[in-house]
């Protein structure tokens, strides 16, 4: 049996995946850390994961199911916002400054 620690898993994120939103971070690291992965690596099931929440979640996967596509032609069809999505998420986040009058009133 394979699981793996909501700390463990937050840490494989946050130092892989920087740009991944931290709503989706929590998210994430629940589906996770609630599972048996079988033998996979930390780096397999934060994948199969991250995979799967975004073609279900990000794309239009789902109805192109519905739509009588056959689901490889689907994940095909959908791997390319998948792929871009990642890249997205694997580079540091820019913080937007805060403007200067805003960050007097916040010390």
């Amino acid at each position: 049996m394979t699981r793996f620690t909501a700390k463990a898993v937050e840490r494989h994120i946050r130092k892989n995946h920087p740009g991944c939103p931290d709503f989706a971070v929590t998210y994430i690291v629940e589906r996770i850390s609630e599972r048996d992965w079988q033998g996979r690596s930390l780096g397999a099931a934060v994948g199969t994961t991250m995979q799967g929440i975004l073609r279900h979640v990000m794309t239009d996967y789902d109805s192109l199911l519905l739509a009588g596509i056959d689901r490889i032609e689907a994940r095909k069809r959908v791997q390319p916002r998948i792929n871009a999505l990642l890249a997205v998420w694997s580079k540091e986040r820019k913080r937007s400054p805060i403007p200067s009058d805003e960050k007097t009133s916040l010390e």
